[in-house]
């Protein structure tokens, strides 16, 4: 497997990296560069994010999806302000996202603000706007199960959901798990089903007060929207993000979450296991070569430039939002206080020799970061990770594990 992956995955070890090769462009391209791709140059540093701020920004933009979507619902004139539908739930769905990836699970961790009652608060808002797994039962569940020594076994909600529900097994391969998964999300069964269960993991356990108050909240939405004649504005706006999009963008977020360990490894235990476990995933791709002639040179930049706009951006966006391109640094410091400024945090504990832990690992590209899992579960033990093992866990828990 060494051989399959080599190509996509590289210690950070030097100043050798993908995003070296981007140095030369103007400064002003820099910090953007950063965001994107979700690494920085050696020794750079950038503003200081705050929890605040994550929230606010993901706030901000679900209200600008939001208002993009209303003008081109209700505008009149010229079909062009239906356009508008395609920042519009680009920008709700990232606003989801984040809501999701980075505020609900640092409240989880009681590590948002560091003030358990207002995490936990929060958490629920969130867990009742986008209808997850309640709050309090995802908390529980994911420090228990996913952060402590059950971390990609059987147990692990991840692995149970990758088993389970995607249906994929140790020694397919890569081909037929890519199908498995294109066939999953462009099915409208698995989305009924996903969706269904959202709701089923969110009622389960919610408080008596929740279980109150988030139907009205969203039957309050749906009727004001029919009162006003603005119920399409509710369903393309936010009801079609909310659902397919959003279990789309779940789905692939699942898919390169964590590689399987290789079944030769015996001590299941430790920093030098568990690290080996995450790896970081950066969008992008290498800048052009200075040395390359002329003409070639610019049509290297040319599809440098179209790549990096129309497949990685949208990468980033949609799928691998927030801090989720440096998840392997939630998983070394599950507690961090500075989480907040994940991208340049991850950065100044690489360069600062990553405090007994392994060395980082970076796959560059949302596909090569699938296969590289994919790969992996290839690899995997077929008894340990043999999906009849598991067999007992209810449909509703399989969904609720893509929450994780």
């Amino acid at each position: 497997m060494a051989s399959v992956l080599a190509s996509t995955t590289t210690p950070e070890a030097g100043q050798t990296a993908v995003r070296e090769t981007m140095r030369g462009l103007p400064r002003y391209v820099q910090l953007p560069l950063t965001y994107l791709t979700g690494k920085p140059l050696y020794g750079q540093t950038g503003p200081r994010m705050t929890p605040t701020a994550h929230l606010g920004a993901a706030v901000f933009t679900l209200c600008s999806g939001l208002t993009m979507s209303a003008i081109a619902v209700t505008a009149t004139g010229s079909w062009a302000w239906w356009l508008l539908l395609i920042p519009g739930w680009a920008s709700v769905l990232h606003g989801q996202r984040n809501l999701r990836l980075m505020i609900f699970h640092q409240c989880a961790h009681r590590n948002m603000w560091g003030k358990p009652r207002w995490d936990r608060v929060v958490g629920r808002l969130v867990a009742g706007l986008l209808l997850i797994q309640s709050f309090e039962r995802y908390q529980a569940e994911h420090v228990a199960d996913h952060h402590a020594r059950h971390h990609m076994t059987v147990r692990d909600p991840t692995v149970q959901a990758i088993l389970l529900t995607l249906e994929l097994r140790p020694g397919m391969t890569r081909r037929r798990m890519w199908a498995t998964v294109l066939g999953k999300v462009a099915s409208p069964l698995f989305h009924a089903r996903f969706f269904v269960a959202r709701l089923r993991s969110y009622f389960h356990s919610a408080s008596v007060l929740d279980r109150i108050l988030t139907p009205a909240f969203h039957i309050g939405v749906i009727a004001v929207g029919v009162l006003t004649e603005t119920w399409l504005v509710v369903v393309l706006g936010w009801w079609l993000p909310l659902v397919l999009f959003f279990q789309i963008s779940n789905t692939f977020r699942l898919c390169v979450k964590h590689t399987f360990p290789d079944p030769s490894i015996v001590d299941r235990k430790g920093r030098a296991y568990f690290g080996g476990l995450t790896n970081a995933i950066f969008l992008g791709e290498a800048a052009p070569s200075a040395d390359l002639p002329v003409p070639r040179r610019a049509l290297r930049w040319l599809r440098w430039g179209l790549r990096m706009a129309f497949v990685h951006f949208p990468s980033r966006y949609l799928v691998l939002t927030g801090d989720t391109v440096c998840h392997d640094f939630h998983h070394r410091y599950p507690m961090a206080r500075n989480w907040a400024d994940y991208i340049f945090a991850r950065q100044r504990d690489l360069e600062a020799g990553q405090h007994g832990w392994p060395d980082y690992v970076e796959v560059w590209g949302l596909k090569s970061a699938i296969d590289f899992v994919f790969d992996s579960l290839r690899a995997a033990d077929p008894v340990e990770y043999d999906a009849q093992r598991i067999a007992q866990v209810s449909q509703r828990e399989m969904f609720a594990a893509f929450d994780d």
